[in-house]
C-alpha cells in the first residue's frame, strides 16, 4: 500500500493565492496576532510529516485489529495510544481551540487542512481528535465559566477526550422522542439516566477521561437540554475522582472504521452539568454540529485525495492491454494509465477533490469570518455557514465515496482484495453518508430551511457575489464564465419555483432536495475552478499550471453538465415519487 503524500502544492496555493489567507488574517485581530504565511506553511509541512509518518501507518493495522470491549473497558488498536499520545502533546487536539484555554488559536480555513490530511492518513484514529475539538468548541460557545475552566484546558491537551450522546435506539435523527432523563440535585448538578447508542469515541484508552455532551430530558419537559457529563469525577482541584455511572453497554461491529470505537452507553444517574439553558440543548449542539459536519465533509475529501493517490500509481505501474491506436512504446502491454476509462475515473476523482478542497477552505473562512469579524461581515458570514455547512457535509461525502469506488475500480479485481488497501478506503468513507445527519437530511434541511426557508435571500445573495467575483477575473474565457452563471441563474430560477409551490405541494422538497443540493454542489464546483484558473498563472511551478488546465478543462465538459441532469430531476416534481400507494412497495 503506498504511503500517504499531503498535497502541500495544492493547499498552499488555495491558502495564499484563491482565498488570499495573508490578507484575510490581517483584518482580524484575534486572528493576526497568532499566525501569518509562514506560519500556516510551517503547521501544513509538519502536519504532512505527522500524517504520512505517524498516522498514516496506523489505517491497516488498525483496520484487521479493530477495538474490544474488555471489562468495562474498550482497548483501541496497537499503536494508536503512542501516537495519539505524540499527537496531543504536539497541539494538534487544540489546533484551533482558544488560546485562553491552552488551544493554539489558529483559523479553521488552516484547520481544515490539516483536518484533510489526518482523515487521508487514517479516517479512524482521526475521528477521536475531532469529536474532542467539537465538545470543546460546544463547551466553550455555550459552557458557564465554570464548566470552561474546568475542563477546556484538559479537552485543548488531549488528556481528557470528547464524545457527542444524541441518538438512542428509538430516536434517529428525530431526537424529539429521546427519553434518557435528567433529575436536578441539590448541589446544582443533574442525576442523568438513560442510553444512548452510536457514540463515536463513547469510551477508549487513549486519554484518561472521556467528557459525555449528553441530551436528556427534564422531568415534566418536551423540551431537550444539553449536559456535560464525565466518565470520571472531576473534583474542585481538577484532580479525577471516582466512577460517574457511564459504563459501556457494547460496542458495534461495524462495515469500516474498526479502529474507531462505536459504543452503546449507558448512564446511571450520572453525575452532569447543564451546557446553556434549559430546553436549549439542540441549540448548543448545533453549534458543535456545524463544525462536526464540515469535519465529516472533509473525512470524505480525505478518502477521496488518497483514493486518488493509490490508484493513480496502480495505474502508472499495471501493465494491461495496448493503447488504443497502438503502444506509444511498441510494447505488447502497456500501463492501465493508457486507457480511456481509467483516465475518465482518475481525472473525474481529482478534479472533484480539487474543487472540493477550495470548498472546505472557503466554508473555514466564512467559519472564521462569522466568529472574529465585525458587524455585517460577521453577519453575512454567519448566512453563508447555514448555507454551505450541508452542501460540505453532503455533497463532499456523497462525493468522496465515489472517489472511493472509482479508485477500487481503476484495481479491478485486485482492488476487491484486502492485499491493495484501497478497499478499507471503500468501507470507512461509507458512514460519513450516514452519521451526523444522512445526506438526505442534509438536502431536506438545504432546500427546506437554508434556500427556501427565507425566500432565497441568501441563495441570491450568494449566487450575487460569485457572479460579481467572477466579472473582476481576467485569466479565464468567458464562455466558462458564461457556462457557471448559466447553471447558478437556474439553481435560483428552479429554487423560485419549488418556494412558490412548497406549500401545494409539502412533499416536494423532501422528494427533490437531494438533486437540488447536487446541483448546487456541481454548479459552484465550477466556480471554483474558475477562481483557480484565474489564480493559477501566478504559481511558479508550472507543470502544477498545466495541471490545473487539464483539469478545469475536464470538469468543464464532463462535469459541470451534471448540474443540468440534477435540476432537471427538480423541475419533474414530486409526483411520480410519492404516487405509489406504501403498500404496492
Amino acid at each position: 500500500m503506498n504511503p500517504y503524500q499531503a498535497p502541500l502544492a495544492d493547499m498552499r496555493f488555495l491558502l495564499e493565492q484563491v482565498f488570499d489567507a495573508p490578507n484575510t488574517w490581517s483584518q482580524l485581530p484575534d486572528i493576526a496576532e497568532m499566525v501569518d504565511m509562514d506560519t500556516a506553511n510551517a503547521i501544513l509541512e509538519e502536519a504532512a510529516k505527522i500524517s504520512a509518518q505517524l498516522i498514516h501507518p496506523l489505517n491497516r493495522a488498525g483496520d484487521e485489529q479493530g477495538v474490544l470491549h474488555q471489562d468495562n473497558c474498550v482497548i483501541t488498536p496497537e499503536g494508536y495510544k503512542a501516537v495519539y499520545d505524540q499527537y496531543s502533546q504536539g497541539g494538534w487536539v487544540g489546533l484551533c481551540g482558544e488560546p485562553e484555554f491552552g488551544g493554539m488559536g489558529m483559523p479553521k480555513m488552516l484547520g481544515v487542512l490539516v483536518d484533510e490530511m489526518a482523515y487521508s492518513a487514517c479516517n479512524a484514529f482521526t475521528l477521536y481528535g475531532s469529536l474532542t475539538a467539537g465538545a470543546a468548541l460546544c463547551i466553550n460557545a455555550h459552557g458557564s465559566e465554570v464548566l470552561k475552566q474546568a475542563y477546556l484546558p484538559k479537552l485543548y491537551s488531549g488528556e481528557w477526550a470528547g464524545a457527542m450522546d444524541m441518538t438512542e435506539p428509538q430516536a434517529g435523527s428525530d431526537l424529539r422522542n429521546i427519553r434518557t432523563r435528567a433529575v436536578p440535585q441539590e448541589d446544582g448538578s443533574y442525576a442523568i439516566s438513560g442510553s444512548k447508542i452510536f457514540i463515536t469515541g463513547g469510551d477508549h484508552d487513549l486519554t484518561e477521561n472521556v467528557i459525555h455532551l449528553v441530551l436528556a430530558k427534564l422531568p415534566e419537559s418536551k423540551g431537550i437540554s444539553l449536559f456535560l457529563v464525565p466518565k470520571i469525577t472531576v473534583n474542585k482541584d481538577g484532580c479525577l475522582g471516582g466512577t460517574n455511572g457511564v459504563s459501556v453497554g457494547s460496542i458495534e461491529h461495524k462495515m469500516g472504521l474498526k479502529g474507531s470505537a462505536t459504543c452503546v452507553m449507558n448512564f446511571d444517574e450520572a453525575k452532569g452539568y447543564l451546557i446553556g439553558e434549559p430546553n436549549r440543548g439542540l441549540v448548543c449542539m448545533f453549534t458543535m454540529m456545524n463544525y462536526e459536519r464540515l469535519a465529516i465533509g472533509i473525512q470524505g475529501l480525505g478518502s477521496a485525495q488518497a483514493a486518488y493517490q493509490m490508484a493513480t500509481d496502480y495505474a502508472k505501474e499495471r501493465s494491461q492491454g495496448v493503447a488504443a491506436g497502438g503502444s506509444p512504446t511498441g510494447s505488447d502491454s502497456d500501463p492501465i494509465i493508457v486507457h480511456g476509462d481509467v483516465r475518465r475515473m482518475l481525472l473525474t476523482i481529482r478534479a472533484m477533490t480539487e474543487a472540493g478542497r477550495a470548498l472546505s477552505v472557503f466554508t473555514g473562512k466564512q467559519l472564521d469570518l462569522a466568529k472574529y469579524a465585525q458587524d455585517d461581515v460577521k453577519a453575512k458570514a454567519a448566512r453563508y455557514v447555514g448555507l454551505l455547512t450541508p452542501v460540505a457535509k453532503a455533497f463532499l461525502t456523497d462525493r468522496g465515496l465515489d472517489a472511493t469506488i472509482m479508485a477500487q475500480q481503476v484495481f479491478g479485481g485486485h482492488g476487491y482484495i484486502r492485499e491493495t488497501g484501497v478497499e478499507q478506503l471503500v468501507r470507512d468513507t461509507r458512514i460519513a453518508q450516514i452519521y451526523e445527519g444522512t445526506n438526505g437530511i442534509q438536502a431536506i434541511d438545504f432546500l427546506g430551511r437554508k434556500v427556501t426557508g427565507d425566500n432565497l435571500a441568501t441563495l441570491k445573495e450568494f449566487v450575487a457575489e460569485l457572479k460579481a467575483q467572477m466579472r473582476e477575473f481576467t485569466q479565464v474565457d468567458g464562455v466558462k464564465i458564461a457556462a457557471v452563471c448559466a447553471r447558478l441563474d437556474a439553481l435560483v430560477n428552479v429554487a423560485e419555483s419549488v418556494n412558490e409551490q412548497k406549500l401545494t405541494q409539502p412533499a416536494l422538497i423532501n422528494a427533490c432536495a437531494v438533486d437540488f443540493l447536487d446541483a448546487f454542489g456541481y454548479s459552484v464546483y465550477g466556480f471554483y475552478w474558475l477562481a483557480m484558473l484565474d489564480k493559477v498563472p501566478s504559481a511558479e511551478d508550472q507543470n502544477f499550471a498545466e495541471q490545473k488546465a487539464y483539469l478545469a478543462k475536464f470538469y468543464f465538459d464532463k462535469l459541470l453538465p451534471k448540474a443540468d441532469y440534477h435540476l432537471a430531476q427538480v423541475r419533474a416534481g414530486d409526483v411520480s415519487t410519492m404516487a405509489m400507494p406504501a403498500e404496492l412497495f
